[in-house]
Order: C-alpha cells, then structure tokens, then sequence
C-alpha cells in the first residue's frame, strides 16, 4: 500500500495485536470504519482512514497489523506494519491491561530512530486502569504523552484530539504557510499557469490550488493567467506584481516577459522550500555542472499518473538536462513510494517533483538516503531554473536582508 496519495498528516496507529487499535480509530473518527473482532490478527494490511479533526486540519489514520503477530505470513504483516513508520508524522501506541514489553521498546527505539513524535495509549481502562507504578516508568523513561482511555468514555475522545495538537502543533493547517514569511497583506501575486495537455481536465492542479488558497490566507491578491496572456495584461494594466509564480516548465519564456527587479519563482520551488530539505536542493543544484558521460540521474515522482507526451519526469527534464550538459546520462523514474532501483550510490544526481500529494515526512524521507550518501539532489522547479540561467534569480525571493535563505 502506498501512503502517498494524501497531502494530509499521516497518523499511525501501533500496538500488538487485539489491543484495540482498530477501535481507536473507530472511537476518533465515530464511525465504524475498521473492522473490529475479538479474534487477534483480523487487521492483516495497513489501511488509511481519512478524518478532520476540527481546528486543526485533515489526517489519515494508518491501521496497521499486530507488531506480535505469528508464524510466516505474519512476520510479513508485522514487516509492512514497520514499514510504514518512515512515511508518518506520528505514531500512536496503543497497549492494554498493563502489558507494556519488549514489542512496544522495540516499536519506541524505532520511533527515536526516526525522529518520530509518539503518543502512548493504554486502552479499554473501564477493564483495568493504568497501574500508577507503570505509569511512573512511562512517564520518566519513554514520554510524558500518555493517556489512559476507554472507548465508552466520549470525554477521552477529546483529550486524545488534544494531545494530537499539542503533540504536532506545526503540522496543523492553521500554522502551515508556503508564502507567509515572503508577502505581505495587500502585495499582488500574479500566477501564471499554463492549461495545455498537461493540465488536468477541468480543474488546476493542486499546488496551485495551495498557492491561491495561501494568499487569500496571508491578505493578499492573486491575480491567475495562461502564459500567453501575461504580456498584454502587463502593459494594459501597468500593474508591478509584488511576486510571479509560473509553472516551472515556462520559466525562461515568462522570465523575459516579468522585469528583473520583480521577484520570480515557481510552484515547484515553493512546494520545495515547503516539504523538501531546501538547502539541500541549494546546494545539490549547481552539481549539475560536474555530470559527466555515463551518469546515473533519479528522477522521483510523488504522484502515479497516466504518462502523456511531453510528460515533465520522464521526457523534459532528460533533454533539457542532455542539452545543458552535452553529456550521455541515463535515467530512472521512479513514482509514488516505489522502492528505489539499485543502490542509491548508483546515481549522480536525485531530482525531486514538487510533492504535493506527498507530506513532508514523506518528501524527506525519500531524499535522506541521497543525502546521508552525499549524493547532490535537486528539485524540478531549480532544475529548470537552472538550465534557464535563472538559478539565482527563482531562489532571491527567499532571502532574508542577510542573504541568508528563509
């Protein structure tokens, strides 16, 4: 199962079997969404459930399979419930009647491991309460974010949403901005997006959705157009944007057009500065430079997606990276979660999509294994820039007085 089909906050549910995981969710979501039986092991796959959790934003709950289960094919269920612990934003353990081991330390070690925030639940305390020895131990050696709770208890259901907010408040959509710290209230931000073979039917696509949503957030205007209106609307108006947006694939038409004292940059970019590592995909970038003949070069897609002609990944990224470099590189596309191909040494260069379906965990954990190996890794949005001759000019905007990036 991928996890990546949801720009929301991914959070998995743990615990051995018959704990009362899928009831949780049941409980949090009031809906009988999961299927629950007094039989161990009938959750046998991670399944996500979409909820809102009012004044704070969308999450999936991930119900996973027992981290105790048996025999072969439950060493494989416990293996994709592990599976899942880097594609999260958080872990909520579930545990019962005062049964606390060496499967949940195992699961918390993995937890640290990944720098993963991590709530500790003890259910169905209406049998048995949480022993206060045990709690004790808890609270002084694992986390302090513990609740003891009962399905039947509609007060817990609330202390558990609290404990979510307070736990990832950064997480919330009431505190996540891509432009908040760039515009101002009244600035003019003209978007330019191009509707051509790419564009879905019907619709924008979702980072621009964010964009426009973002300004309206941040008080400011937004003003939308296709490329080829950009040059009459900028002389009959005589309005200066305060800040361009443009679909990255046209930024060297748009960059001609938009005058050099005006902020540039890209959907990509921004999405980039957002969910990626973005002083990696600085400092990655210019490597661009240093591939030579014979070079590997990881392209990753957040999305799966019919490939259609002319399809940015898999088509226009490679001739424009063999046009600028005058070299003979290969390439691999990689979509979604897929597993990477070979060894992440293999490759020159990793080149990331925007990630707008993917959460940021996700974006990064699927950058950290180039970046631990010191490979260079850059961003659709810098790459295009880059080939463009308009690096510098798409990254300025997010420079503070000091020259230092935001």
């Amino acid at each position: 199962m991928s996890l990546g089909k949801d720009n929301k906050i991914h959070i998995g549910i743990y615990g051995r079997r018959n704990v009362g995981k899928s009831a949780l969710i049941n409980f949090l979501s009031g809906q009988n969404i999961s299927i629950v039986a007094d039989l161990p092991g009938t959750t046998t796959d991670p399944v996500k459930r979409s909820f809102e959790i009012s004044g704070f934003g969308p999450v999936v709950f991930i119900d996973t399979a027992g981290i105790d289960d048996k025999g072969e094919i439950g060493s494989l269920r416990v293996q994709k419930t592990l599976d899942t612990t880097d594609k999260i934003d958080l872990a909520i353990l579930v545990f019962e009647s005062n049964i606390f081991g060496e499967y949940e330390e195992s699961l918390i070690k993995n937890f640290k491991n990944l720098k993963l925030p991590y709530i500790l639940l003890h259910s169905k305390s209406d049998k048995q309460i949480l022993n206060i020895d045990l709690y004790n131990n808890l609270k002084n050696n694992f986390t302090k974010n513990i609740i003891d709770f009962s399905i039947n208890s509609i007060v817990k259901r609330e202390e558990i949403f609290q404990l979510i907010k307070k736990v990832i408040p950064d997480l919330s959509l009431k505190n996540k901005t891509l432009l908040g710290d760039i515009i101002k209230k009244g600035d003019l931000v003209l978007l330019i997006t191009p509707i051509d073979a790419g564009a879905p039917a019907g619709r924008l696509i979702l980072p621009q959705v964010q964009t426009i949503r973002d300004i309206l957030d941040n008080n400011a205007i937004s003003i939308v157009l296709k490329q080829d209106e950009v040059k009459d609307f900028l002389n009959k108006s005589k309005i200066k944007p305060d800040l361009v947006i443009t679909d990255s694939q046209i930024f060297g038409e748009i960059s001609n057009l938009i005058d050099k004292n005006i902020f540039l940059t890209s959907f990509s970019i921004i999405l980039a500065r957002q969910k990626g590592d973005f002083n990696a995909y600085i400092q990655g970038t210019p490597h661009i430079e240093n591939l030579k003949d014979g070079d590997k070069i990881l392209i990753l897609e957040s999305c799966s997606h019919h490939v259609s002609c002319g399809d940015i990944g898999r088509e226009k990224i490679p001739i424009w990276l063999k046009n600028y470099t005058k070299k003979q590189l290969s390439f691999t596309v990689v979509s979604g979660l897929d597993s990477v191909p070979g060894k992440i040494q293999d490759y020159a260069l990793v080149v990331q999509c925007g990630g707008c379906v993917l959460t940021k965990k996700q974006v990064q954990a699927r950058l950290r294994p180039a970046i631990e190996a010191k490979i260079p890794v850059t961003n659709y949005g810098m790459l295009i820039a880059y080939v463009n001759g308009i690096f510098g000019r798409a990254v300025q905007v997010f420079k503070n007085s000091e020259n230092k990036y935001l």
